[in-house]
């Protein structure tokens, strides 16, 4: 069984990297903190590498345990969370060089590209993956991994909104609940607080807000000039895609961030019930959920917004 698998390589392992992708989530920096903990557990050191993650998410245990890079070049184990694909996985190199790999994750779009793999798109986030994983293992959940976990689902479900959400996602959630977790802390600082520059962002988003193909699809953008007049950092511009995404009418919101000193654009979709943005973003070289996903593409705002429109027409 590939959980067994896992944890004999684990068991193996003298040296371990934990890796998520660029620009990390809730979910992607929660279930890389829990992992580095339940290793801990384990008797295990892990090095959680990360370029850069965003301040909301400062509360997190052992946050500060995070490095940039590391000195060891050649790792005897790998693990990356929450990633897709290889090519969006941050510090990729560390994953490439490594004796062993393994690829713990959610999205449907995932392409295996670990020695083992253990993908559940059922799972509405990594981080509730690892909570069935460590129930398994036998590793106790305390407070401290809890947090980082319900961080992770309360993020990706949309404070257990989104369709995504399970009966299941519901009884973990009493579960960390009944074990001390603060869950209600969480909620407002991942869902509720804003940034001053994510509030000044949300003001360009909305101003800039089209409402196309009668009302289905939204669109909106920010570029690097935004960025720069309201000094965003790191994660400022979380959840301006759900703006549109909110409007009543609305099936697709897509929402396009310049990448930084390039003619390019990172795209955020998100949908109401019946269109796969998924395979929209697939089309782009993206990926992601059907009712979320993201991809990288060359061009100006008005070019982007044109591929990413005419595509989207032929789902509505």
């Amino acid at each position: 069984m590939t959980l067994d698998e896992i944890l004999e390589e684990i068991k193996k392992a003298e040296t371990i990297v934990l890796l998520t992708h660029e620009t990390p989530d809730g979910d992607a920096i929660g279930s890389s903190l829990a992992m580095k903990l339940a290793l801990e557990k384990l008797g295990k050191k892990a090095e959680l590498i990360m370029s850069s993650y965003a301040k909301t998410f400062d509360y997190l245990p052992e946050v500060n345990d995070i490095k940039k890079e590391s000195q060891i070049e050649e790792y005897d184990l790998a693990i990356s969370l929450d990633c897709a694909t290889l090519k969006r996985l941050d510090n990729n190199e560390y994953f490439e060089k490594a004796k062993k790999t393994i690829v713990i994750d959610h999205h449907g779009s995932n392409n295996m590209y670990g020695d083992i793999n253990y993908v559940n798109p059922v799972a509405p986030a990594c981080s509730e993956i690892l909570l069935a994983m460590f129930s398994y293992y036998g590793i106790e959940v305390d407070v401290k991994i809890g947090t980082c976990l319900m961080t992770g689902i309360i993020t990706d479900t949309g404070g257990l909104q989104y369709p995504s959400t399970t009966a299941d996602t519901f009884e973990y959630a009493a579960e960390l609940l009944r074990k001390g977790v603060d869950i209600a802390d969480i909620c407002k600082r991942t869902l509720q607080t804003k940034t001053k520059a994510n509030f000044e962002l949300t003001k360009r988003v909305m101003d800039r807000m089209e409402l196309l193909e009668d009302g289905k699809v939204a669109f909106s953008y920010i570029d690097q000039k935004d960025m720069n007049e309201v000094n965003a950092e790191e994660g400022d511009h979380e959840g301006l895609v759900n703006i549109g995404r909110n409007i009543d009418g609305v099936e697709v919101s897509i929402f396009i961030r310049q990448k930084e000193n390039e003619n390019a654009y990172k795209v955020s979709m998100r949908s109401g019930s019946y269109v796969n943005v998924s395979d929209v973003c697939l089309m782009f070289g993206g990926g992601g959920h059907p009712r979320a996903a993201g991809a990288l593409i060359q061009g100006s705002v008005e070019q982007v917004k044109d591929k990413l429109v005419n595509e989207v027409k032929k789902y509505l």
